[in-house]
């Protein structure tokens, strides 16, 4: 059974007079440990579909099965419920909270499920150093560059271990450089089992993914496998993910 299956999804937003049709009709499913590119330009629904997807949002219509369940009619208290358990989130802006020290950024997801401090302090140093950074524990984002800042966002994703990691443009404020190494640590995430759906307007950063889906006007204009993956894999520099 695939772990996402969207059928018929659609979302309008009422702006004033005007409705804007979002998504228009959208069936995809994705399978677990599929790594998967949303593309598309500014407008063609990618964002709408990536917030449906990440339960930050409910559709117009439509159904969506995740992991089993269907979240489609669900409330904003069980979808935060859902959210936290099954997915890991990455943004282009990190969202990391600035007098936070990176343990504490990263150990924030499980306040919300209970875990005591003592564990959630010793599986935030665990996921840290699972992305090369177990000696940055105390600095706080400002004292992190922006690649160590996206590795703390990444490592806050996988804390809960989530089903599906999410990453909404992931390298859109980082150097080139630093973009192939961010997404060497997708690679190994991917390779460790997990689900990866990767937001990006940029060709390069798609190529790294098995599947490309296209979004167009609110629709799906094309759905393929990448058949030349490009790989960021570096054996030197290997992170101990999973």
């Amino acid at each position: 059974m695939p772990i996402i299956t969207v059928n018929d999804l659609r979302k309008t937003y009422t702006m004033g007079l005007n409705q804007v049709h979002a998504l228009k009709s959208v069936s995809v499913a994705v399978e677990k440990n599929e790594y998967v590119a949303l593309m598309g330009p500014s407008g063609s629904g990618k964002s709408t579909l990536m917030n449906l997807l990440g339960c930050l949002d409910t559709p117009t219509a439509g159904e969506y099965i995740l992991n089993g369940i269907n979240v489609s009619t669900m409330e904003d208290s069980e979808l935060a419920e859902v959210r936290n358990k099954e997915i890991g989130f990455v943004f282009q802006t990190f969202n990391l909270l600035p007098r936070l020290s990176a343990l504490e950024n990263v150990a924030l997801p499980l306040v919300y499920n209970g875990t005591s401090k003592s564990k959630r302090l010793a599986r935030a140093q665990e996921v840290l150093e699972m992305v090369g950074l177990g000696d940055r524990t105390d600095h706080k984002p400002n004292e992190l560059s922006g690649g160590q800042r996206q590795r703390v966002a990444i490592a806050r994703a996988l804390v809960n271990d989530p089903a599906i990691i999410l990453a909404d443009e992931p390298t859109g404020n980082l150097d080139t450089k630093t973009s192939i190494e961010i997404m060497g640590i997708f690679e190994e995430i991917h390779k460790a089992g997990n689900t990866v759906i990767l937001v990006t307007h940029e060709p390069d950063i798609a190529e790294h993914a098995h599947r490309v889906i296209r979004l167009r006007d609110g629709l799906v204009e094309s759905d393929e496998r990448n058949e030349n993956v490009v790989s960021a894999y570096d054996p030197e520099h290997r992170y101990k993910l999973g």
